[in-house]
């Protein structure tokens, strides 16, 4: 476990809270590649697997592959990725699913909808596919997160050879782009009728998104993002805003070269948090349950190359301190989830990949 201190220049250097201690149990080990998970009102648990597999788990049994699903490009980065229910599931049963979409010479990030019955993904809608496609398999972001008002914003990433494209207007490479649960681009948002911008466009300047979280407590929409060597973030995320690259950023190419003089620049927003040197970010949360008290509106990112969740500690609107959990597994972790019982769910990346269940150590009577 790992402390990290942000001095901030409105907020004094706060001492970070105490750590919980935890039971970690691992529900099951026989996941490959699993990149993304939902709670479904049975109680089952719904897990994307970036091979191109959808798979339900019961609780103590892991499904076979289901049937019907899309057909992913599974390479490199690509496969499957996201996966959200509809706000109104127990009514609708959309499950919306987002994935690496073509082939080797053009491919993009590509979002559908169907439901599950009867061990098929069945309804399939194709919602909507990132353009321009590229040539590359990898930097598809993809993360996926609904908003109040039942508008799905979803991540898109620059492609890594195409990282100026994050700054067209007329591209949605380095975006995060604002739909209708059906598609369809709603009319307010921030460039719909601004010329030579795409209409979906709600965020731009951004480089490999990897977690999108709503707060319903901050009314406020939080994304973390991979940078380059150095400049990991974590960004509120607010329509029509720039945040930066590759014009600004605090990385540095990965041969060591600069990618830019500018770390700040007029009209471009700063982040929340900086990480550099680079803990890789792979999602996000924001607890506001009650099972973990210290944790109560704080942000925890998992992550890959640092193999933790960072817990960063929030007061109000502002990080104070930074924790490292679960370094003790030594293992990539893909993304961190919390379940409706205030529990941390774990799913950890590689061929064997592992489902784990985080709650308070039981004191001893």
């Amino acid at each position: 476990m790992g402390l990290f201190c942000l001095a901030l220049p409105s907020v004094a250097e706060q001492p970070a809270k105490p750590t919980p201690t935890f039971d970690i149990t691992t529900l099951t080990d026989q996941l490959q590649s699993p990149w993304s998970l939902a709670f479904l009102p049975s109680g089952d648990i719904l897990i994307a697997e970036k091979v191109g597999a959808l798979r339900l788990f019961d609780g103590k049994t892991l499904s076979a592959p289901i049937a019907g699903v899309p057909q992913a490009l599974v390479r490199s980065q690509g496969g499957f990725q996201d996966l959200v229910l509809h706000p109104d599931y127990e009514k609708n049963g959309w499950v919306y699913l987002s994935f690496a979409w073509g082939e080797r010479s053009a491919n993009g990030t590509r979002l559908v909808r169907g439901r599950i019955k009867q061990g098929a993904f069945v309804d399939q809608e194709v919602l909507f596919t990132a353009e321009p496609l590229k040539n590359t398999p990898v930097h598809y972001g993809a993360r996926l997160a609904f908003l109040p008002d039942n508008t799905l914003v979803m991540a898109v990433g620059d492609g890594f050879d195409f990282r100026e494209s994050a700054q067209k207007t007329d591209s949605l490479l380095g975006k995060f782009v604002r739909l209708n649960d059906d598609g369809s681009i709603p009319k307010d948002n921030p460039f719909f009728t601004k010329k030579d911008y795409h209409p979906a466009i709600y965020s731009l300047g951004h480089r490999n998104p990897q977690g999108v979280a709503y707060d319903p407590v901050r009314q406020q929409l939080f994304a973390n993002e991979h940078g380059p060597q150095g400049g990991d973030e974590i960004n509120i995320l607010a329509p029509g805003k720039n945040y930066g690259w590759p014009i600004i950023t605090y990385g540095r190419d990965y041969s060591g070269a600069s990618i830019t003089p500018f770390t700040e620049y007029e009209g471009m927003e700063q982040p929340l948090v900086n990480w550099t040197p680079s803990i890789a970010p792979s999602s996000l949360v924001v607890y506001n349950a009650d099972l973990f008290p210290a944790f109560k509106g704080d942000l925890l990112s998992s992550a890959l190359k640092a193999k933790e969740v960072r817990w960063v500690q929030m007061q109000g609107e502002k990080p104070v301190a930074e924790v490292s959990l679960f370094g003790e597994l030594n293992a990539r972790i893909r993304a961190v989830y919390v379940g409706s019982e205030g529990a941390l769910y774990l799913l950890t990346d590689g061929d064997k990949g592992s489902l784990l269940k985080v709650t308070p150590t039981v004191k001893a009577p």
